[in-house]
């Protein structure tokens, strides 16, 4: 790599080039790849350029989102030109770009997104695109319903394979698949349509530039897993310490998650508050804390089946365990409330507008949670539930254990019912 040079910050113009390489560009793009004096890119996009593109070519390290300060640096002052896969901007090189300079210029291609919808005749906005680059296959399984059109960004030739056998695990080997390849260029192909099941028994070989194509069915015996909170209890592996699937709902509706939000959930159990959080948004992240090391793997379990497993989980008791995690826009506690000081820090830790909802079962907590609620304000309620059930030749009511909540959003003005 050229030494560090000092100068004035470049200007970085990033090219989104396709399969169809050079004559697929539009003239500006062209003009961009000629004058600049540094062309990044990996392999593939360098050698699409001609001659006529004159400049020093670097090619990617890997890891690349570390390399991109080094990079910018050891270039400065240098008209620098980044070679990006389509569109830059959509799950590509221009996000890490633009957290680096604000000298920043993007000249967009079609994405493979877009030429996808285009073969399959697709509307876009009836479409949800998830990427597989970079990150787990998992992320796939919150993604599936029934009937949904779904574009998956491969990461290389064996993602529809294993697109296959995930949808396959799920419940979902019904669904139909199509890969498209080479999107643009002159060896572009698209697979015939295949069920799921048929494709992971075939195991056909694929370009490494692909997009899968899912059209979702759900196998009959398939346990329906919806959108929104409230999961069939079935749905999570657990020994009992689970919140229960109407306890559950009206948990995460207390708890309000929007987009970007991180949870803290204390006393994780099963881990189905953090993970029904998680599946509200694919922004939306969660950190459990479970002091049982058997339970704490099981979350992990259900967090990768159920499409989250980016959903982190810390090991220990709370309060100690929480001394070091990120400042939480929501705080659940499922458990542990008798741990001294745990409502106070998990208070503290709270910002101005933030959420904390705890449930219990006892008469221990639940003084506790109508101290709190004296104290801070917010709501406090509680929940029963009673599930019809034969009563020798007739049908009764079996009600559950009451469930007392205590759901409270910090402010500078206390809710009614609080302390002055």
């Amino acid at each position: 790599m050229t030494p560090a040079r000092q100068g004035p910050p470049s200007v970085v113009t990033v090219v989104g080039i396709g399969a169809d390489g050079w004559r697929g560009l539009a003239e500006p793009s062209r003009a961009e790849l000629r004058r600049a004096e540094v062309l990044v890119g990996g392999p593939r996009q360098l050698d699409l350029l001609p001659p006529e593109c004159a400049g020093e070519r670097v090619g990617w390290p890997s890891p690349l989102r570390p390399a991109v300060p080094r990079l910018l640096a050891a270039h400065a002052g240098r008209r620098i030109a980044v070679l990006a896969g389509g569109d830059p901007m959509f799950h590509g090189i221009g996000r890490a770009l633009a957290e680096e300079t604000d000298a920043l210029r993007v000249l967009p291609h079609p994405s493979s997104v877009s030429h996808a919808a285009a073969r399959l005749g697709w509307p876009l906005e009836d479409v949800e695109v998830v990427t597989l680059v970079g990150r787990p296959i998992a992320r796939l399984a919150a993604a599936l319903h029934d009937g949904r059109r779904l574009l998956v960004l491969s990461a290389g030739a064996s993602t529809p394979e294993e697109v296959a056998a995930l949808l396959g695990d799920r419940g979902y080997g019904p669904s139909r698949m199509r890969v498209l390849e080479q999107l643009g260029g002159d060896r572009e192909r698209t697979t015939a349509e295949l069920t799921a099941d048929d494709w992971a028994r075939t195991k056909r070989p694929c370009d490494p530039l692909n997009i899968v194509a899912v059209e979702c069915r759900r196998a009959p015996d398939a346990v329906r897993l919806g959108a929104g909170p409230g999961l069939p209890d079935e749905a999570y592996e657990h020994d009992g310490q689970l919140t229960k699937k109407h306890i559950r709902a009206a948990t995460l509706g207390a708890l309000a998650p929007a987009p970007g939000e991180l949870l803290w959930d204390i006393g994780g159990g099963s881990g189905s508050i953090a993970i029904e959080w998680m599946r509200t948004h694919p922004s939306c992240r969660a950190v459990t804390v479970e002091r049982d090391p058997v339970r704490a793997e099981r979350i992990l379990r259900n967090a990768e089946r159920l499409g989250v497993p980016g959903l982190r989980v810390v090991g220990g008791a709370a309060p100690a365990a929480l001394a070091e995690l990120p400042r939480p826009d929501a705080v659940f506690v499922g458990g542990g409330l008798t741990a001294p000081g745990l409502l106070d820090t998990c208070w503290t830790a709270l910002p101005r507008g933030g959420r904390l909802v705890a449930n219990t079962v006892t008469l221990e907590s639940e003084a506790l949670l109508a101290d709190a609620y004296r104290r801070h304000g917010g709501e406090l309620v509680r929940l029963a539930v009673a599930h019809a059930v034969p009563v020798g030749g007739f049908t009764g009511w079996r009600q559950a254990m009451p469930v007392t909540q205590w759901a409270v959003q910090k402010t500078d003005n206390p809710s009614p019912g609080a302390d002055r």
